[in-house]
């Protein structure tokens, strides 16, 4: 593989990892080094979390996961021959071990044959951009996606510049919430409180998490432009907003670590982090501050599999897939929703 068909993710990711576990180095009484009262293992706190059972590939060989220095949370599958990849925007990467799982069920003949990424759909496209090949740490490879699943103004974006093969297929919704430590500790009590001095908080990276665009929106919607100036300026300048590096899956990291107090994620987000029993909890947003997302997916241009891509599009409008979703709290989508 030569150096121009590379993607140059591989600092940004070994820095985000270094930024996200090399901190926790500090005093702690929990036995890892988080400052934070959580007495819970490595592998509660850190991704994998389901410990490789989101991983659809039969065989699996070698188990090489070591929570905080070798996990790839964010690439499910084997990349020899697959018979459909999926570039899918994290948002929902807890549900898609048990969204493929119904889909192989349905589809047998594909069993195994699924690989799928889950990191910012900003950075997918750069990865389409560069050839389809990623770098992580000192391994590199390529697959090219079939399906791509985002925002629908993303996506419809992307059908109209020829990247992807239309229509844009919406499918769920997905509100935002406060993503706090459980029993919430700094009595947060909505939007407003996010600007006071003081409160640390990690919030997305506006650079290439879409959600950004979202919670501006309902910060100014709750407190005017000077509240989201409060949180993602002048509190970034001061160091009391901490920007994720990656993704916002690292906002609970952050939380249990102590090294924030809350920071707004998606709704199904928080609820997957209840789920698994880490000590995460939420405060609603009421819906007049809130700002709802719609997820949409398509087949990408020249797909190397357009009868899988198309037969998943349509999957996850289902009841069966659509039912998975609402366990985490994502709504149907409705026209005009």
């Amino acid at each position: 593989m030569t150096k121009s068909s590379t993607l140059r993710l591989a600092p940004l990711l070994a820095a985000a990892s270094l930024m996200v576990f090399g901190t926790c180095a500090v005093a702690a009484d929990n036995g890892w080094g988080a400052p934070g009262e959580f007495h819970g293992t490595k592998s509660q706190v850190f991704p994998p979390w389901q410990n490789g059972a989101n991983n659809p590939a039969t065989s699996k060989g070698l188990d090489f996961t070591i929570p905080e220095v070798d996990n790839l949370p964010d690439f499910h599958g084997s990349i020899d021959n697959p018979k459909l990849s999926i570039f899918v925007g994290g948002n929902y990467f807890f549900a898609m071990a048990p969204l493929v799982a119904a889909f192989e069920k349905e589809h047998p003949e594909i069993k195994g044959r699924i690989y799928y990424e889950t990191i910012p759909p900003g950075l997918l496209i750069r990865q389409m951009e560069h050839g389809n090949t990623i770098t992580v740490g000192n391994m590199t490879w390529t697959v090219k996606p079939d399906v791509y699943a985002a925002g629908l103004q993303k996506v419809d974006y992307y059908v109209q510049h020829g990247l992807l093969k239309g229509p844009a297929v919406p499918y769920v919704t997905n509100d935002l919430t406060i993503m706090v430590p459980k029993g919430n500790p700094a009595h947060i009590s909505g939007l407003q409180d996010l600007g006071k001095p003081g409160m640390r908080l990690v919030m997305p990276n506006p650079a290439w998490e879409g959600i950004a665009r979202q919670i501006k929106m309902s910060l100014t919607k709750a407190g005017g432009p000077a509240l989201a100036t409060a949180v993602y300026d002048t509190k970034v300048k001061n160091g009391e907003t901490i920007l994720t590096e990656i993704h916002h899956r690292q906002s609970p990291m952050f939380l249990m670590q102590g090294r924030a107090v809350a920071g707004v994620t998606w709704k199904s987000e928080a609820i997957f982090q209840e789920k698994i029993g880490n000590p995460i909890g939420n405060v609603a947003i009421p819906a007049q501050f809130n700002t709802k997302a719609i997820y949409a997916a398509a087949a990408v241009k020249d797909a190397p599999h357009p009868k899988w891509a198309e037969a998943w599009v349509n999957f996850l409008k289902s009841p069966t897939a659509l039912h998975i979703f609402e366990e985490y709290g994502f709504q149907p989508y409705t026209q005009g929703k």
